[in-house]
C-alpha cells in the first residue's frame, strides 16, 4: 500500500485541533490533483463525520474503498460511520475486513468491539476490545472502548474503572470526561455529574452537548413515568378490593397513595435540587419537539402525584383514577422525546431517513410485481389454454 501524501498528514493535523473546515479544504484540494488517492479519501470521510454530515462521510469512505479496497483505514471510517447510521451489522462486517487486512493494528479491534457492541454481543466485543488491548496495552482509546462496551451491557463500575484509567492518561480527554459524567449520572451522583459536564462544555463550547445536561430532568421524568403508572394501578386496584371485597381496603389505598407520593416527589427533590439551574437552563436550548414533550411531560406528572396526594386527605376515587388515566400520556410524551432525539441526532435521523426510502422502494417494488401479476392473470384467459 502506498504512504499518504502530504496533504493528507497537512489535513490530518488541522483535524486533530478540530479546525474542520480548513482540513477539508486542503482534503479536497488534494483529491483535486488525485481523485482516486485512497488515502485523501479516507481522510475527506473522517472530516465529515466529524462534521457530523454522516452520509456524505459515509459516500466518502464507500469511495475510499472502492479506489483503496486494501486499504485497513478506509474500512475502519466506512464502520465509524455504519456505527453512528445505526447500521450495525454492516459495521461489523467493515471493521472484521479491516482487523483482516491488518491484524496487528489495535484501533481495528477496537472499532470491531464498538460495532458488535452496538449489534449487542458484548462477549465478542470484549474479546475485540482485549486483543486490542494487548497491542496496545496503554491506549486511552482502548480503554475508552471498553468502557463503551461495559456501558452499553449495563455494567457501570466496570466501565467506570475503565473511563478514569484513561484519564489518569489524558486527562483533558474530553470523550472521557464526558463518559465518566454519565456515568455518575446513571449512579445518581448528580452534584459531581452536572459539575462535569459543565467544565466539558466549557472547554469545548463549540461542541457542547446540551442534552446531556439535561439529564436530570430526562431522568427524572423516566423515573416517574414508571413510578406513576405503578402507584396509581395500585390504588386503584385497592379501591376495586375495598368496593367489592373488603372496605377496609379503601383506608389502607389512602395511606398507600399518601406514602408513594411523597416517595416520588422525595425522589425528584433528591435529582434536582443538586442538579441546580443548569438543566432549566439547557431545557430551553433543547429541540423544540424534545423540549415541549419535556415541559409536558413535567407538567401531566406534577397533575398525576399531586393528585395522588390529595386523595390521601380527600377520599374521592376519581382523584387516583384521572391519576392513572394520565400515565398513557406520558408514555406517549416520552416516545415523542425519544422521536425529537433521534430527529436531532444526525446519525439517527439519516438512519430514518434511509429505512424510509427503503421502504418506500420495497413498496414501489411490489407495487410493480403486484400489476403485473395482475395483468399475467387477465392475459391467460383471453390467449385460452397452451396448444398441446
Amino acid at each position: 500500500m502506498t504512504s499518504p501524501p502530504s496533504a493528507y498528514w497537512r489535513a490530518q493535523r488541522l483535524a486533530e485541533v478540530g479546525h474542520y473546515a480548513e482540513a477539508e479544504r486542503i482534503a479536497r484540494e488534494g483529491l483535486a490533483e488525485a481523485p482516486s488517492d485512497g488515502w485523501l479519501l479516507t481522510l475527506l470521510a473522517s472530516v465529515l463525520r466529524l462534521k457530523r454530515d454522516y452520509a456524505a462521510a459515509l459516500r466518502g469512505a464507500d469511495a475510499a474503498v472502492a479506489a483503496a479496497p486494501l486499504l485497513a483505514d478506509a474500512h475502519l471510517e466506512r464502520a465509524e460511520n455504519l456505527i453512528v447510521l445505526v447500521r450495525s451489522r454492516d459495521a461489523v462486517d467493515a471493521a472484521a475486513e479491516a482487523v483482516r487486512l491488518d491484524p496487528q493494528a489495535a484501533s481495528g479491534h477496537f472499532v470491531l468491539a464498538r460495532a458488535l457492541a452496538a449489534a449487542r454481543d458484548f462477549d465478542r466485543a470484549r474479546a475485540a476490545a482485549a486483543h486490542g488491548r494487548t497491542l496496545a496495552p496503554r491506549s486511552v482509546e482502548g480503554l475508552l472502548t471498553v468502557a463503551d462496551v461495559e456501558r452499553d451491557a449495563g455494567n457501570r463500575e466496570p466501565a467506570l474503572t475503565a473511563a478514569r484509567a484513561a484519564l489518569a492518561i489524558e486527562p483533558d480527554n474530553a470523550y472521557g470526561r464526558w463518559l465518566t459524567a454519565m456515568l455518575d449520572a446513571e449512579r445518581l451522583k448528580v452534584r459531581r455529574s452536572m459539575r462535569a459536564l459543565r467544565e466539558v462544555a466549557r472547554d469545548n463550547p463549540a461542541r457542547a452537548d446540551v442534552v446531556s445536561m439535561t439529564w436530570p430532568i430526562r431522568g427524572v421524568l423516566s423515573g416517574l413515568r414508571r413510578g406513576l403508572a405503578a402507584s396509581a394501578g395500585l390504588v386503584c386496584v385497592l379501591l376495586l378490593v375495598a368496593h367489592w371485597w373488603w372496605t377496609p381496603a379503601g383506608f389502607f389505598a389512602r395511606i398507600v397513595s399518601a406514602v408513594l407520593a411523597a416517595v416520588m416527589a422525595g425522589f425528584a427533590a433528591r435529582v434536582l435540587i443538586p442538579a441546580g439551574r443548569l438543566p432549566w437552563r439547557c431545557l430551553a436550548l433543547l429541540p423544540p419537539l424534545m423540549r415541549r414533550a419535556d415541559v409536558a411531560g413535567l407538567a401531566l406528572t406534577a397533575l398525576g402525584i399531586a393528585l395522588l396526594g390529595v386523595f390521601a386527605a380527600v377520599p374521592w376515587w376519581p382523584l387516583p383514577v384521572i391519576a392513572l388515566a394520565v400515565t398513557p400520556l406520558l408514555w406517549l410524551l416520552g416516545l415523542t422525546e425519544l422521536l425529537g432525539a433521534g430527529l436531532e441526532d444526525p446519525g439517527s435521523r439519516q438512519a430514518l431517513t434511509d429505512w424510509t426510502e427503503e421502504l418506500r422502494d420495497w413498496w414501489r417494488t411490489t407495487k410493480k410485481d403486484l400489476r403485473d401479476a395482475w395483468k399475467d392473470d387477465e392475459a391467460g384467459p383471453k390467449n385460452g389454454p397452451a396448444p398441446r
